[in-house]
């Protein structure tokens, strides 16, 4: 299993290429469902998650074609992808697929809408806590689908429907390790509150491993920042937990082991890569 070596306590600098986000990528290539068209994506990362979704769209019918490599553009870095979905060969999306991306589960939409019918496996568990999808589910009945979950598998028919969204104002839950692996080393006390998943202050212990004093009351961290932090062996318990460690790890003084960066590799794309063009000392080590 890979790890992640770094020497912290270098100043960085630098300028690094933002890539594509995991969480816009995802939705838009399930979107490809929707449409005889070819939907063509720009800036789509090189990401697990990413390469699974592919692979999840493909037992659906969808064909892709990655467009080759433009001037001025870095190699290896996002790619611009064609989706082709002019023949829905599947309308069921198995539990063998869905069960290793929870955001596959989103395909029962489009289905619905295109194909009038969707079978989807129900996505399981998650680490940082109950993610449930019933609400989801509330909202395909408000357009008028007929919902029933069977051995596993939500059984979804309707023939048409209307849905308004709107933005969400708060702070976002996916970035609350990220700022606490900031708040460590910043003067006086900050306080993280964390509404959404009752299990996401697992990263906590990992980083009072390199020094950091946060202490936990319920749903509430309080970070009690400190001079410096010291590198240690920690280890990643989920996508944005794993990222808030390389950050306090950048920050402390020493060597850091980041163990199961798998996590990392599901939502940062080139992260070693990036940081060190910037000065950071930073390594993969595979197993």
């Amino acid at each position: 299993m890979d790890r992640i070596r770094i020497v912290g306590g270098n100043k960085l600098a630098g300028s690094i290429p933002i890539s594509g986000a995991k969480n816009a990528a995802l939705p838009l290539m399930i979107a490809s469902l929707l449409t005889d068209d070819t939907l063509t994506l720009e800036n789509v990362p090189h990401l697990a998650d990413v390469e699974q979704l592919i692979r999840i769209l493909g037992n659906h019918g969808v064909d892709y074609s990655v467009n080759g490599r433009r001037e001025k553009q870095n190699e290896g870095y996002s790619r611009t992808i064609n989706f082709s979905a002019r023949n829905i060969v599947d309308t069921t999306a198995p539990y063998e697929l869905v069960s290793k991306m929870r955001a596959s589960f989103w395909v029962i939409g489009p289905l619905l809408a295109r194909m009038g019918e969707a079978k989807v496996s129900l996505p399981g568990g998650c680490a940082i806590g109950t993610r449930p999808v019933d609400l989801f589910l509330e909202g395909l009945q408000a357009l008028g689908a007929d919902i029933d979950v069977d051995t596993g598998y939500v059984l979804a028919k309707t023939r048409n429907g209307r849905l308004t969204t709107a933005p969400f104002p708060a702070f976002p839950t996916d970035l609350q390790a990220q700022f606490m692996g900031l708040m460590t080393m910043a003067k006086g006390k900050s306080r993280i509150t964390e509404t959404i998943f009752e299990n996401r202050f697992m990263h906590v212990q990992e980083l009072a491993r390199l020094g950091a004093h946060i202490t936990l009351s319920g749903q509430t961290a309080i970070v009690d920042g400190v001079s410096k932090l010291k590198g240690a062996p920690v280890m990643a318990t989920d996508l944005r937990a794993s990222v808030s460690l390389v950050i306090a790890g950048l920050a402390a003084e020493g060597e850091t082991t980041v163990n199961r960066v798998y996590h990392l590799d599901r939502g940062f794309e080139r992260l070693e890569e990036k940081l060190s063009n910037c000065g950071a000392v930073i390594e993969r080590i595979s197993a």
